[in-house]
């Protein structure tokens, strides 16, 4: 236990003198929210995938491999198609239009798209990323409490508190330079301790049946990709639900913040390439360790739950207690707490721009210089990370059997649905109005709580949700109201400024 206690102190330090050097490069807004864009493209790239993977990763994908087995590896090709949609894409343009806008947060990138007259839009904008970003830092202090739990037998709540304190202490110093240069460091925990541990792991098996073998007789329904030997049409519902939780990459802030960051577009060029193998990687040794891991500890006829812990979360640490010793154990907290807080403390740093960027400068009091608001900026992300910590431990109270799987996917559900469908639209058509903007992030984010709590009370419904989940439809009705009513109400003007056309031409220069 000394040993494991040694190695995250180390880890821990390294954070702390990751956000005191970064600390002495802030000198005002810019540089606390977007590291005043001349981040490199090791940083973004690892930063952004960071991000984007959280405690989902280690400990809710790395369950489903144990639960699904195979058909897990949909959310592999799901992602994939999401990141490289995201880097090839969007990302040169977006970065184009946000630098020419000179945008610091992403309402400010909206604001300046659809030459607002009014705040309604930045009001909208600012509002529902900072509802459902807390709502999805909550779920990451709950997997942080969890995890504590598991590993080192704390008290949920005690762990939930380490784990915030300690991540709030260095973006409270250093901001975005600090969460950018500590996600490069913990991306690449996560990236070394996945891929080792399945390749170790099946080097030390030793004799009986072939792993697919062995899953087969512990449950045929493992080792098929349809997640069933009897596939009807709910399984590739799931399929689909597993494949669409790829949406989230096609415009999250927190994710989208970082192409904004970025130094150029040439960055972009290489950064592209590190995210696709850190995901590719990453990810499919996520439902490799789930599947050695139900492979080795359960038998025919056994409750996985009951043995590998609710949604099978237990498996990552389980198989490295099986294969390492205590001081490499001590490795895979640190790995599991990085996941968890490389996206706690990017999610903290845009919840925090809405409201300081977004309400308090721009709209309260306009006339305040940027450089002077670094300090205020630092005190709101506390009282965010305290919002999001009172979130995580209600639901702790009142929800024992939440896996942090859906619990994470409904947060990062919330967030896709409400800006994803906007910021497609607003790269790539030009008939895109404001009132069609402001209609898009209303239906996506009323559509995640209506399709996870409303709709699954029709009679048929609660399994239906279940295997797609919510953001699929939820994306879909969004886009779609977006679409409509900048059809109904058309804006001649704004075509005739818009910026589309200077990158247009600026990218067959």
């Amino acid at each position: 236990m000394l040993t494991k206690y040694l190695i995250l102190g180390l880890y821990f330090l390294i954070l702390f003198m990751i956000g005191l050097y970064a600390s002495k490069k802030v000198n005002g807004l810019e540089d606390f929210y977007v590291g005043g864009k001349k981040m490199g493209y090791w940083v973004v790239a690892f930063s952004a995938r960071a991000t984007g993977e959280s405690a989902w990763l280690l400990l809710g994908l790395t369950g489903m491999g144990a639960i699904s087995g195979f058909s897990a590896f949909w959310v592999v090709v799901g992602e994939l198609i999401g990141v490289m949609v995201a880097w090839f894409v969007m990302a040169k343009r977006f970065k184009f239009l946000s630098d020419k806008y000179n945008s610091v947060t992403i309402p400010d990138y909206l604001v300046s798209r659809f030459k607002s007259k009014t705040n309604t839009l930045r009001i909208i904008a600012a509002t529902c990323l900072s509802i459902f970003v807390v709502i999805y830092v909550s779920a990451q202090i709950d997997a942080t409490g969890k995890a504590f739990h598991s590993f080192l037998d704390w008290n949920y709540y005690v762990g939930a508190l380490a784990g915030f304190f300690i991540v709030l202490a260095y973006i409270f110093t250093g901001g975005f330079v600090a969460v950018a240069w500590s996600d490069l460091f913990q991306g690449l925990l996560m990236l070394l301790g996945l891929v080792m541990l399945p390749v170790v792991c099946y080097f030390t098996l030793k004799g009986g049946p072939g792993i697919v073998e062995g899953l087969n007789t512990i449950d045929p329904n493992l080792v098929t990709v349809f997640g069933s030997t009897d596939p009807g049409w709910l399984s590739y519902l799931g399929i689909l639900g597993f494949m669409m939780i790829g949406l989230g990459f096609m415009g999250s802030p927190q994710i989208f913040v970082r192409f904004m960051s970025i130094k150029d577009e040439n960055e972009i060029n290489k950064g592209r390439w590190v995210a696709i193998l850190f995901t590719l990687l990453t990810d499919s040794a996520a439902v490799l360790i789930g599947i050695l891991g139900r492979y080795i500890f359960t038998k025919q006829g056994q409750d996985p739950i009951a043995i590998l812990d609710t949604g099978g979360e237990d498996v990552l640490i389980m198989l490295a207690e099986h294969v390492f010793p205590a001081i490499i154990v001590g490795l895979y907290i640190a790995v599991v707490l990085s996941a968890i807080m490389s996206t706690i403390d990017s999610l903290l740093v845009v919840a925090s721009s809405a409201i300081t960027r977004d309400f308090y400068q721009q709209i309260y009091k306009p006339e305040t210089k940027s450089k002077n608001m670094t300090n205020l900026s630092r005190m709101v992300t506390v009282v965010m990370a305290l919002l999001a910590l009172g979130i995580a431990f209600m639901v702790a109270y009142f929800n024992e059997q939440r896996t942090v799987f859906w619990f994470v996917i409904f947060g990062w559900s919330g967030i896709a649905a409400t800006f994803c469908p906007m910021m497609i639209l607003s790269l790539f058509w030009k008939g895109y109005t404001e009132k069609g903007a402001i209609a898009s992030m209303i239906t996506g984010f009323l559509c995640v709580p209506f399709f996870k709590f409303g709709f699954t009370q029709i009679e048929g419904m609660q399994e239906v949700i279940d295997k797609l989940d919510v953001l699929m439809p939820s994306f879909i009705l969004s886009m779609l109201v977006g679409y409509l009513v900048s059809k109904a109400s058309p804006d001649p003007e704004l075509k005739k400024s818009m910026v589309l056309d200077d990158y247009q031409n600026n990218s067959t220069e």
